[in-house]
């Protein structure tokens, strides 16, 4: 049988002249396409090179210091440390992440989830702001795409002392809160920048340049004497504690310059350990918290009365038989008075006598005098969510109305507003305008009475913290006080509560040249005592003793007076 054909195995001879010339070319493409890339696309591919190893990183500025008004500081930033990872070089690396997770005390599994949604980016915080121990033995593990970024944390020295007034920032050292939040744009500083080389690992190891210093914030001085503020916040802790109060504020203010020297709320917090706290915790009592006033209101009443030069301070008023009829309502004392003089109508706290007094005088007359004294409207102290307060916009003219407004009814306050009113009775009838910074260009004082009936009603008020009167738990040794206890029910859907107070005691001392003004507010006690006498005079007494001992304010009292006094604590 015959075979086919046989078929040449040799290749055309054009077939290897084909594979010789496409071997050739090859070399002298390549050789074309690098001088093209070198000579046409240097920038871009030198850019694309460098953006794998050169990054800009910022350099945090320090966030400048809160200080009282000698200087102490109340709020402070410090350097920290703070573990971030680029995603990528640390999920490739084997065990790298439960290594990280084990150093951090941290979920394994949690973490490895949270790197892995953000595996395209190169930057992630891991922990932030760690103690120096703990960045040490992180770096120690050599983990690929780990590093350490110097940040601030503000730490506050004085803690829940100072909680309500200053607030606090968040991790990004940023003001949430309090003056640090109205004042963060000062406080703040501006971040700079650096070029910095990285290795393939993503760590940094060399500046290149520095392309902007960080700019440092401004340190605020406050008016607030930290002495003060720590005595005030004691004094008020215990007085709630005793009483089992909802809560309570305090303002102490220099009676001449308006400086608010101690703001203090219960019940407080700590900023340096915010973990499970509410938000209703962090606001400041004394500027956002309203109440109404009550008997608080009547020296106002009184001082519109000797204004009106109708009254002084020996003119009778009418009070039997402990109580009166308005219209369709009554007002009502806690016992039959008789005949008062007017001075006696503050010291006993009579609502009959402040009523007839308001009754008798011009439609407004009251009204005019508590709205000069800044009553229903913010202080401009600056602090954030500052309430305004209320008081009608037009005169009342319903007899019930002026009445009730007699005695503090009617209309709402904050304690620092109360304060800033009982400045001017203690400034000889000028309204200062309070401040919480030191230095601040303020406006001039407002005049809102005569400094003659100014005098006098301190005088009148004198009696309520003798042994006769309502609160001679707010005298203090050696020194004439004035003050007023104001007892108030609280408002409810339908009236006023049988059961729930407000009980609150404005004064100043010393009489003769007033230096301080405390204004004590205590609200809902639960105890059996409840009277304004009985649980906010005697935070005062001690406040107040504790500022003019601190001033070294001489005593303005004589042998007799303390005598007095003395007994007066002692029987109270």
């Amino acid at each position: 049988m015959n075979a086919g054909p046989r078929r040449d195995a040799t290749p055309p001879r054009w077939r290897c002249r084909l594979v010789a010339a496409v071997f050739l070319l090859l070399p002298v493409a390549l050789v074309g396409r690098g001088v093209e890339l070198q000579l046409t696309e240097s920038d871009f591919l030198q850019g694309q090179a460098e953006a794998r190893h050169l990054r800009v990183e910022a350099l945090p500025a320090h966030r400048g210091a809160i200080t009282d008004r000698h200087g102490e500081v109340l709020a402070m930033s410090a350097p920290m440390d703070s573990v971030w990872a680029d995603p990528g070089p640390l999920l490739a690396a084997e065990g790298g992440v439960q290594r990280l997770a084990a150093a951090l005390e941290m979920d394994a599994g949690a973490l490895q989830q949270a790197l892995s949604e953000r595996a395209e980016r190169e930057f992630v915080y891991v922990r932030r702001h760690v103690d120096p121990e703990l960045a040490e033995r992180v770096m120690a593990l050599d983990l690929p795409g780990v590093a350490l970024r110097r940040e601030y944390r503000r730490f506050y020295p004085t803690g829940e002392v100072t909680g309500h007034l200053l607030g606090f920032t968040n991790i990004d050292d940023r003001g949430q809160e309090g003056l640090e939040l109205a004042y963060d744009d000062w406080l703040s500083g501006t971040p700079g920048a650096k070029r910095v080389l990285r290795d393939r690992l993503g760590r940094t190891i060399e500046d290149v340049e520095r392309l902007s210093e960080p700019q440092p914030g401004r340190e605020l001085a406050l008016t607030v004497d930290r002495r003060l503020q720590y005595l005030a916040y004691r004094e008020l802790k215990s007085a709630v504690r005793a009483h089992d109060a909802r809560s309570g504020s305090l303002v102490l203010l220099d009676a001449r310059s308006g400086d608010v020297l101690a703001m203090v709320n219960q019940p407080a917090f700590n900023p340096n350990r915010r973990g499970g706290m509410r938000a209703e915790q962090y606001r400041n009592r004394a500027v956002t918290d309203l109440f109404e006033p009550g008997s608080t209101i009547k020296p106002f009443t009184v001082a519109a009365a000797l204004e009106s030069g109708r009254y002084t301070p020996s003119t009778p008023v009418d009070t039997a038989p402990g109580w009166m009829r308005v219209g369709r309502h009554q007002v009502r004392d806690v016992r039959d008075y008789g005949t008062l003089d007017v001075a006696s109508v503050i010291s006993k706290s009579s609502n009959v006598g402040a009523a007839r007094i308001a009754l008798d005088l011009e439609v407004g007359r009251v009204w005019e005098l508590l709205a000069a004294a800044g009553l229903g409207r913010p202080t401009g102290v600056a602090h954030p969510g500052e309430a305004s307060g209320y008081l009608a916009i037009m005169p009342p003219e319903r007899p019930i109305e002026r009445a009730t407004l007699a005695f503090g009814y009617g209309l709402s306050n904050t304690s620092l507003q109360l304060a800033r009113a009982y400045a001017a009775i203690a400034n000889d009838g000028l309204l200062p305008p309070v401040s919480l910074l030191a230095g601040a260009e303020r406006g001039d004082a407002r005049r809102i009475m005569s400094a003659r009936t100014a005098q006098a009603v301190r005088g009148m008020m004198e009696g309520v913290v003798q042994p006769a009167g309502t609160a001679p738990a707010a005298a203090v040794p050696g020194y004439r006080v004035a003050g007023k206890t104001g007892t108030v029910r609280k408002a409810v859907a339908g009236g006023y509560a049988e059961d729930r107070y407000t009980a609150t005691f404005a004064g100043l001392a010393p009489v003769s040249d007033p230096r301080f003004v405390c204004v004590v507010t205590l609200d809902e006690p639960g105890g059996e005592a409840y009277y304004a006498g009985e649980v906010a005079a005697p935070v005062f007494g001690a406040v107040m003793a504790d500022a003019l001992r601190l001033y070294n304010v001489a005593p303005d009292a004589t042998p007799r007076e303390s005598r007095l006094v003395a007994a007066g604590r002692d029987g109270g």
